[in-house]
């Protein structure tokens, strides 16, 4: 194996003009663990390493504070201590996570390359599948949750203990896909792009590689995103039909609504929820399609679309939707918002006490529960 690499001694790396070629300064002993595929290019502007660096400086004080508020703020106030926010704050566990191991890429983009070595790549590797393909679980466990929440609300609820089971299955799904590539026994863990950020090896043309890459991908991407859009496009279709039955019985009986906290809103229950519906499933979408679709191609497809300054553009996708989910799943929940304000009152919140037992998910939910338990008294 080391006789493959004897070209690409450190000193020797340099291009036909004169420019160094990415891991021109990595020691030869490393060499084997970066993929062929990278080390035709050459390096980068130094530019390009520092404004990345930054980007991701910013990426982490905005996913490390906000998921930091919602871990406090969750684990702290007994009123959110609410079986399905159990799943909120395993997901912003997840994002958390995944921002935690961002010191590793800055380190190596200030210094222009494989800086932290085998060790943080691996490090940066694990980290990430961990909270990557936890965060998507999560993620379909939080649809599967409100749609149960929404749809079925006369049915068994969901308490506190089965939400800790099914967290914990999500992470007994999650380690072996760690597991095994870091130990590489399915494959491994590889650096990537500018060689500042590691993943799993999409490029190496084995089929034991290739089957690797195509069983990751439907468990880490397709199932999730499966679950996500089946329960999400229930709720909207249920919510729907809801509002259509409710205005049809409304006019049977010659009355404007049957709705007992008929709001100045314009906005019905359907439309809130279904804009809900939509962004959580862009989100997944636009976070982890992109590395999904770079995989296939590294292992199926072109590798020549796959140059080192494309492969940068999913890494950052997926450390954007870490700062922006405790958006989505917390900070929008009124009791977040009310917590918030009692613990820390400099931000002048000014969210309004709230008099009546509100939605574990969403106002909208407790709006959707509600008036299915009017129509079934109203048509029994």
């Amino acid at each position: 194996m080391e006789g493959n690499f004897t070209f690409l001694q450190p000193e020797a790396r340099i291009s036909a003009e004169s420019t160094h070629l990415l891991a021109w300064n990595v020691p030869p002993k490393d060499l084997k663990q970066i993929p062929e595929h990278w080390l035709t290019y050459e390096e980068p502007e130094a530019s390009l390493h520092y404004l990345l660096g930054l980007v991701y400086i910013m990426f982490t004080v905005a996913a490390l504070t906000g998921n930091g508020l919602v871990l406090w703020v969750f684990g702290s106030a007994p009123s959110l201590r609410t079986p399905s926010n159990v799943f909120v704050v395993n997901l912003a566990l997840c994002d958390f996570m995944m921002m935690l191991k961002a010191p590793i890429f800055i380190y190596n983009s200030f210094n222009r390359g494989f800086a932290t070595g085998v060790l943080g790549c691996q490090i940066f590797a694990a980290m990430g599948s961990l909270s990557g393909i936890g965060a998507g679980m999560t993620n379909a466990c939080i649809a599967y949750d409100r749609f149960n929440v929404i749809t079925r609300p006369f049915h068994a609820k969901m308490t506190r203990l089965k939400a800790i089971l099914i967290v914990l299955l999500v992470w007994g799904y999650t380690i072996p896909w760690t597991v095994l590539p870091l130990m590489e026994l399915w494959g491994r863990f590889v650096p990537e792009g500018y060689l500042t950020s590691c993943s799993f090896d999409y490029l190496t043309d084995t089929f034991d590689n290739h089957l690797f890459v195509g069983a990751i991908f439907v468990c880490s991407y397709m199932i999730p995103m499966s679950m996500i859009i089946y329960f999400y496009s229930q709720i909207v279709s249920h919510v729907v039909n809801h509002e259509k039955t409710l205005r049809e019985q409304a006019r049977k009986m010659n009355v404007d609504s049957l709705r007992s906290n008929t709001t100045a809103s314009n906005q019905t229950a359907e439309i809130r929820i279904a804009k809900a519906a939509i962004t959580i499933c862009f989100l997944f979408v636009a976070s982890w399609t992109p590395y999904g679709v770079m995989a296939l191609i590294g292992a199926f497809g072109d590798k020549r679309l796959l140059t080192p300054g494309v492969t940068m553009i999913p890494a950052c996708c997926c450390k954007l939707v870490a700062c922006i989910d405790p958006w989505i799943y917390a900070i929008s929940h009124p009791k977040y918002r009310l917590e918030l304000q009692r613990k820390l009152p400099w931000l002048a919140i000014h969210e309004k006490e709230i008099s009546d037992s509100a939605s574990v998910t969403s106002v909208a939910t407790t709006e959707v529960t509600q008036n299915a338990e009017q129509v079934n008294t109203t048509t029994t």
